[in-house]
């Protein structure tokens, strides 16, 4: 037989299947007193309880079978739970049926899967309930023997049991989730500084066997350079070389500042400057319109990276705009609590087009394969972000296009 996995099962899951427990044992307890103890007990009464019970119970098996449960529709399942085990309570003894304390399980279950506020409903609803059956109880009980005290004082324990249960419980529940969550957090920044490092191998590999092809190519071309000075083919191979040789340098002084953590604070206007500047060089035919204050005085943390990082965004946008027969993007920023806002806009189809929707939110948190490539750029600019204590969020604009949201903090603003 296969054991039940509790830990893949959802909170509404795990309260079906404990309901189903119960109603197995409520039966067999209502069954086992009647006819084997012989004790006077409503049995048709409590029978009619537990088939409603039952019919509720498969009702709502049906309708979370293939639909998601909130919050709420866990608030509602525990409720009925409270409601229909009161009933039972009040037809079999009420407060004095020594299965009151049961009502701390609806509590118990809410403090390991509702937020605090449901949990406060849910603990109330019960203490509401217990009070209900102790206020119903028949006045020759709470006279005999004296036993009123006795009652109160179980009502009093039934409420420091709710309040400890509510309060301790539902304090280890979040602590054990925010545990799972900074868990699940670190081994995704793991994996995706796994991932960069790989990343940063292979181009270091792929720039180092480059090299020395280049540096024959060179001698060749000096030689040719020499012999042949006016050839036009030859002319025009000097500046080409010349690029392939300062990206080398450029990826080589780049890698040193990375592997030594150099950052330096640079002015937004000047950033902003040298951004503009670079843009125009590299994609001197696709505009784009910029939105921000005339001037910002602030400073951001700055590295070799930084730049590039919004050049694949704008590069990305570019493509994507290509695809759609667009030739604009707006570039938005602004600077709101310390933190500067910078969101680049294209008119293209859309980020999450040809992207399963399950991998739309992993973005440029991991390798994510589509039509358009493995978002290896969006990776890397995300990882330059968060290196700088930024962020980058990507979504569709509700018009036409998506939008890169990047966010930087600012210094001395």
């Amino acid at each position: 037989m296969k054991p039940i996995n509790f830990k893949g099962m959802t909170a509404i899951q795990r309260l079906f299947l404990l309901r189903t427990l119960a109603i197995i044992i409520q039966l067999s307890t209502v069954l086992t007193v009647y006819f084997v103890m012989s004790l006077n007990i409503a049995l048709l009464p409590l029978l009619a309880v537990i088939m409603v019970e039952t019919v509720f119970h498969g009702f709502s098996i049906l309708l979370f079978k293939k639909r998601a449960a909130g919050h709420y529709a866990i608030v509602i399942q525990l409720f009925a739970d409270v409601i229909f085990l009161t009933v039972l309570l009040s037809l079999s003894g009420g407060a004095t049926n020594a299965f009151v304390s049961l009502l701390l399980l609806p509590i118990v279950i809410a403090a390991v899967s509702l937020p605090l506020r449901f949990l406060t409903f849910i603990s109330i609803s019960a203490i509401g309930a217990y009070s209900l059956l102790l206020m119903k109880m028949p006045m020759h009980v709470m006279q005999h023997m004296d036993m009123s005290n006795h009652f109160i004082g179980m009502w009093a324990n039934f409420l420091l049991s709710v309040i400890v249960v509510s309060f301790v419980v539902g304090a280890m529940a979040k602590v054990i989730t925010n545990r799972e969550r900074a868990i699940a957090k670190y081994q995704e920044e793991q994996l995706r500084s796994e991932q960069l490092l790989a990343l940063g191998a292979a181009s270091a590999q792929i720039t180092h066997q480059l090299a020395t092809p280049l540096a024959n190519i060179q001698l060749l071309f000096d030689e040719l350079h020499e012999d042949l000075p006016d050839n036009e083919a030859i002319v025009a191979m000097q500046h080409p070389i010349e690029q392939c040789k300062e990206q080398l340098a450029y990826f080589r002084t780049l890698a040193t500042t990375i592997r030594e953590e150099q950052k330096a604070p640079i002015k937004v206007d000047d950033f902003f400057a040298q951004f503009m500047d670079t843009v125009q060089l590299h994609f001197p035919t696709h505009p784009i319109e910029v939105n921000k204050p005339e001037t910002i005085i602030a400073e951001v943390d700055s590295d070799p990276m930084l730049l590039p990082a919004l050049l694949n965004l704008v590069q990305n946008g570019i493509r994507a705009n290509s695809e759609n027969q667009q030739n604009k993007l707006v570039l938005e920023a602004y600077c709101q609590e310390n933190i500067l806002h910078i969101k680049l806009r294209d008119f293209g189809v859309g980020i999450y087009s040809g992207l399963n929707k399950n991998l739309q939110n992993s973005l440029g948190e991991k390798l994510v394969k589509s039509e358009s490539g493995l978002g290896m750029a969006v990776l890397l600019s995300n990882s330059t972000f968060s290196r700088l204590g930024g962020s980058l969020k990507l979504s569709n604009h509700p018009e036409q296009g998506s939008v890169a949201h990047v966010t930087l903090p600012l210094k001395n603003y």
